[in-house]
């Protein structure tokens, strides 16, 4: 109990940990840990971190076995006194994650979008699972629109896509492409990756999946049909584009952007999301908080990467500057390097969010490792559009002040906070998840 309650109080301060060898309880009989949920989480992901924090516990012959079940696993391994050791691993979609929770029968839910509110309410006996400690955000990811290889088109709005994923839209020729017929393919209802999709692309719009879209629970075999059906496009996470070719992606008035991990893990990219793992506050399971502690770690960061999802480490690009750009931004640009973080902020508050309270630490540590922490850094504030454009500057100053206040508690001293309002979009502001996505502060480097 003293072990779990130390590894939530360093979630909750945004504290990368990892945990002791060996200080893991193992009871003789019954899993260790119960997790379900995201399908995109427990392909591969899941497994590796589970794998990742038994070597950490120092246990011997560490393996999955299948089970009956599809898309079910045991990830199993032997203590020091050669005890079997066993998690138990469900991935048939996010929502199962939190009726799992609901039913007593996982510790931990994993799941590629958000907790709805709905969820939030039935699960309100567990704790507030939008606490800090509790929602965890352990990668990022990107919704990849994939065709066939050979398909001639290299872009599309998500308007197009609204179009072409309810039917509305019908032939490759209505897009300027070539083929006929399009063949839609498309996650099951139990999929975060549909809820994603639908949530970005499908409702913001009041549209529904066509019903006669070719549904999967499997990542892999979808992206496997696409690529072998030149009519084909579908909707999947990046580690599984595989074969198939992805597109370009705009929505409103942004620039059509490739899934690239650079976009992605700034979550510029407009089909970006996160991967997350729900602990219920209540929960007094040891490992449920110890693989959420690893999974935050360097070495579970470094775990994300090697599957293909963008790992939260810290980074810095050089971005060239453009003709599209406010002169003010191509200055810096042209000067300084952007870190591969944006911080954003609860809905309807100024107040920044889970993910974005554990990247001040992460941006702490990139400062002082790199000897920036003295007139290094300039701030970059952006928001959505308002119909006074010097509202919408202030306003997005203001969120850059925001950013400021956490980091000068730690020393860092600036060389200039910027704000350009509605300036270069990543989203439509015509819905409240595009609004919340141009609201965003970037970290530039000198």
């Amino acid at each position: 109990m003293r072990l779990c309650i130390s590894l939530l109080l360093a979630l909750c301060a945004g504290l990368p940990l990892a945990v002791v060898a060996g200080n893991l309880p193992t009871p003789e009989q019954g899993s260790v840990l119960r997790i379900q949920g995201s399908n995109t989480i427990g392909a591969a992901l899941g497994p590796a971190l589970i794998k990742g924090l038994m070597q950490e516990q120092g246990f011997s012959k560490i393996h999955s076995e299948p089970s009956a079940s599809i898309n079910e696993e045991q990830i199993v391994g032997l203590n020091a006194q050669s005890r079997r050791v066993v998690v138990e691993l469900a991935a048939h979609g996010s929502s199962t994650g939190f009726s799992a929770l609901k039913q007593s029968t996982a510790d931990l839910a994993a799941s590629s979008r958000p907790i709805k509110d709905s969820e939030l309410v039935d699960l309100e006996p567990l704790g507030d699972l939008k606490s800090p400690s509790a929602e965890q955000v352990i990668a990022v990811d990107g919704v990849a629109i994939i065709v066939h290889p050979g398909n001639p088109l290299s872009q599309l709005s998500t308007e197009h896509l609204a179009q072409v994923f309810s039917g509305q839209v019908q032939t490759w020729e209505s897009l300027g492409g070539r083929g006929g017929n399009i063949h839609l393919y498309a996650r099951d209802d139990q999929s975060g990756t549909y809820d994603t999709f639908k949530e970005l692309v499908l409702s913001r719009r009041g549209k529904a999946l066509l019903p006669t879209a070719k549904r999967y629970e499997s990542s892999e075999e979808l992206s496997d049909a696409v690529s072998q059906d030149p009519q084909g496009i579908g909707f999947i996470g990046l580690p599984y584009v595989r074969q198939a070719k992805a597109l370009a992606i705009a929505d409103g008035d942004s620039l059509p952007m490739l899934p690239l991990r650079s976009l992605i893990a700034t979550e510029d990219y407009p089909l970006s999301r996160r991967l997350f793992l729900y602990l219920p506050p209540n929960n007094a399971n040891p490992w449920a908080a110890a693989l959420v502690a690893f999974a935050q770690s360097h070495k579970g960061q470094a775990i994300v990467a090697a599957n293909g999802f963008i790992a939260q480490t810290v980074q810095a690009i050089s971005v060239s500057p453009t003709a599209s750009m406010p002169e003010g931004y191509q200055a810096i640009s042209a000067k300084a390097q952007r870190l591969t973080v944006n911080f954003r902020f609860e809905e309807g508050s100024a107040s920044l969010d889970n993910k974005a309270r554990q990247d001040v630490t992460r941006v702490l540590d990139y400062l002082k490792q790199h000897n920036k922490l003295n007139r290094q850094v300039t701030l970059v504030g952006f928001g959505d559009a308002k119909s006074d454009p010097a509202r919408a500057e202030l306003l997005s100053k203001l969120r850059a002040m925001a950013v400021r206040r956490e980091l000068v508690k730690s020393g860092v001293v600036f060389r200039e906070i910027r704000g350009f309002g509605a300036q270069m979009p990543v989203a439509a502001n015509s819905g409240d998840e595009g609004r919340i996505k141009n609201r965003r502060v970037e970290v530039w480097v000198y």
